[in-house]
């Protein structure tokens, strides 16, 4: 069609996520016609306010093979847009090194943040084929840079390279006591990257033998050398499956025990109760199930030892990222030590049939190189995330053409959209979420045709652990029949007493999740607080660190002080409970359904405000319960909630419609306690039951991971047939 026409196409897209497709046809034009004239179509788009066209030709000038396209690009790198400094550091990566561009990328790569990561990326690339100058580059940036943190992503990027012109500068960092701990860190775990040789290797013993941090790093790198991989034959002789799952940002352990702190979401809970059951039903073949999450070095040295042991059942390994907890947006400058650290994992585990990945986060972006790399086939959980979002925001008004580029900074979209794009066209299989107009959606927003090779393609609805939720209907309707309350139960009655008298007697509004602006809750405590509504329920929120708050966190908590003062919170009756284990939460629920003697009125509801659900687990554990929901009425939720039945599904983005739905949920559950009627708690129970239990779950997914395993050793087999 021509580089004027392919970039008029994106500037007079429709909508942004049209936009953002199209540029992959700009590029494609801008490739197949290098040359003045397409560097100079190109270049206008510079020239005005329309952020988002800007991005889409910064990425088709990398595709251009032209001295002036390189220029150009270059000069982007000291833009006064940073969302274009940031773009041009990515799009660099798919072109020569260039000599005039690394002082510039180094910069960046100092300055940190996603954009320092973008950048990093780019120098790794160029690397392989130009280490000398970037090795002199890193150590004259060394000399200028005093600040710890700057100075640990500079030798983090020197360990990038993996020509031994970079060593002996790594190991006179890694042993050197004036450098700052995490300078030493990033150097003694690039160590580990490198061909043994017998300096690095004699200074990494020694550093082991010592105790704390550096030692514990050190540890790992000499294991990262030791490189255990399984030959063909074991590959191919032992039975049953091993599957690799992995959610790197929470502390997931079997006990749930930070569940809804921070990231630690219904995913965490997932993981969890999906291994589980994975590893005990004898009939799905799953040998071992590995989850992988955050952890501290020492958790994942004495790992180490325990998935060398080759025990079946479901383990857990700890990615050390060597850097104190971050939110999953904040998270992306931690790629290097999250790639090495599940490149080990992995590894040590021995034969892994397939890994399983789901979020559009650095930890994908690090576990599908680690794949690569390793040989393992990858099973991705494939929604239209961020594209729904930006739709949503689109639409609203919230992002537009000429806000896209800043906003972007802060989100990622392009990224993440291209990210979710690339793992799925490579992954062995996708697991789809259901949700209306699949197939639609899927083709319109993220350009996937789930028509095309559909046995590659399998829809798959989460599941809830019916069995901990039975229990705790049980517990919630023992105490409203007259029994000793629970020690779960009994904690919510002392969050409700402390509540002002006058708030005793009214019925529970309960929502639980994390504090984070997508999942929507000071925008349902506004909703709740600026109505009368208040007057006719109490309010509680459940997840959220409230003791040490991340920054998503703390968005929330402040909208939530503005709307509902801390000091006020008891008289308006608003209960902010922080985080609680996935069996309180559900034993909550259930005591919001029928009750608390004397502090609730039965007939309490369940509220989701969420701006998006790819499916929703908290929602269906409240189904599970009993409880009638309030649900956003797109993605996951319209395929199991029975608008007008079991629930309401409604616009949560639009505050007016969300209040009309929650009072319109009120009524619904108010007259079903007044009536003692438990018909529609007991659709919504069986619901969950016949078609959203984690058992059900385990088993389409252990048929997915067979299918896989069993088509990569045909394929193992084919070439070694060849070979």
């Amino acid at each position: 069609m021509g580089v004027q026409t392919a970039l008029d196409a994106v500037t007079g897209a429709p909508a942004i996520v049209d936009a953002m497709r199209l540029a992959d046809d700009l590029a494609f034009e801008a490739s197949r016609d290098p040359g003045l004239r397409t560097v100079r179509v190109l270049a206008q788009a510079f020239q005005g306010d329309d952020e988002l066209t800007a991005i889409a030709a910064t990425h088709a000038l990398a595709g251009v093979f032209d001295a002036g396209a390189a220029k150009l690009l270059v000069r982007l790198l000291s833009d006064e847009r940073a969302f274009l400094r940031e773009h041009a550091a990515w799009a660099l990566a798919s072109g020569l090194p260039r000599a005039d561009a690394m002082g510039a990328l180094l910069r960046l790569v100092t300055d940190g943040g996603f954009t320092g990561m973008l950048a990093q990326r780019t120098l790794e690339q160029w690397a392989e084929s130009n280490a000398d100058p970037l090795v002199v580059g890193v150590e004259g940036a060394l000399l200028g840079v005093r600040e710890p943190a700057a100075r640990a992503r500079l030798v983090e990027t020197l360990g990038l390279v993996r020509d031994p012109i970079a060593t002996a500068a790594l190991v006179r960092v890694a042993t050197d006591a004036a450098e700052p701990e995490p300078v030493r860190v990033a150097a003694i775990a690039a160590l580990g990257d490198r061909p043994a040789s017998p300096e690095p290797l004699a200074e990494l013993e020694r550093l082991a033998d010592g105790d704390g941090l550096l030692a514990d790093v050190a540890r790992l790198a000499l294991a990262d050398l030791a490189r255990p991989a399984p030959d063909a034959a074991t590959r191919t002789a032992r039975s049953g499956i091993t599957v690799a799952q992995l959610f790197l940002h929470a502390d997931i352990d079997p006990a749930l025990s930070a569940a809804g702190a921070g990231d630690n979401g219904g995913i965490a809970t997932l993981l969890v109760r999906l291994g589980d059951a994975l590893a005990a039903s004898p009939d799905a073949g799953i040998r071992r199930v590995l989850t992988l999450s955050r952890g501290s070095a020492r958790q994942a040295v004495v790992d180490l030892d325990a998935l060398r042991e080759d025990a079946a059942g479901h383990v857990y390994g700890r990615i050390p990222l060597l850097h104190d907890p971050v939110p999953s947006a904040a998270a992306w400058p931690l790629r290097v030590p999250a790639e090495r650290a599940i490149r080990r994992v992995l590894r040590s585990a021995g034969r892994v049939d397939a890994l399983h990945l789901r979020m559009a986060d650095v930890g994908t972006l690090a576990a599908v190189e680690a794949a690569r790399e390793l040989g393992i086939p990858v099973v991705f959980s494939l929604a239209p995330d961020p594209h729904g979002v930006i739709e949503s925001l689109d639409r609203a008004g919230r992002l537009t053409r000429e806000n896209f580029g800043r906003t972007d900074l802060a989100e990622h979209f392009w990224f993440r959209a291209r990210l979710v794009q690339r793992v799925a066209a490579n992954a062995a299989h996708t697991v789809l979420f259901p949700r209306p107009r699949l197939e639609e959606d899927l083709l319109r927003l993220v350009g996937v045709d789930l028509t095309a090779h559909a046995e590659r393609h399998t829809i798959v609805p989460e599941g809830v652990d019916f069995a901990t939720i039975e229990g705790a209907v049980a517990e919630a309707t023992g105490h409203a029949d007259g029994g000793a309350p629970t020690p779960a139960i009994a904690e919510l009655r002392d969050l409700v007493a402390d509540l002002a008298p006058e708030r005793r007697g009214l019925r529970l509004v309960i929502s639980v999740g994390r504090l984070h602006r997508v999942k929507g809750m000071a925008a349902l405590v506004e909703a709740w607080a600026g109505s009368g509504l208040a007057s006719r329920a109490n309010l509680l929120i459940v997840g959220g660190d409230l003791r040490h708050p991340s920054p998503d966190e703390l968005e929330q908590l402040d909208r939530i002080d503005a709307c509902v003062p801390p000091a006020d919170r008891a008289a308006a009756g608003l209960i902010l409970a922080g985080h609680r284990p996935n069996g309180v939460t559900a034993r909550w629920m259930a005591a919001a359904r029928v009750g608390l003697p004397d502090l609730a009125a039965p007939g309490g509801v369940y509220a989701c405000a969420s701006m998006k659900e790819e499916f929703g687990l908290a929602i269906l554990e409240a189904m599970a319960t009993g409880l009638f929901v309030v649900a956003p009425d797109g993605g996951g939720p319209a395929t199991y909630v029975d608008d007008g039945v079991t629930g309401i599904l409604t616009a949560t983005s639009e505050p007016d419609r969300l209040r009309a739905a929650l009072s319109a949920a009120l009524d619904t559950a108010g007259g079903e306690a007044s009536a003692g009627d438990d018909s529609r708690a007991d659709l919504s129970r069986a619901t969950v039951r016949a078609e959203f239990t984690i058992e059900r779950m385990s088993q389409a997914l252990a048929g997915v991971y067979d299918g896989v395993a069993r088509a990569e050793a045909e394929l193992l087999r084919r070439t070694e047939a060849v070979a």
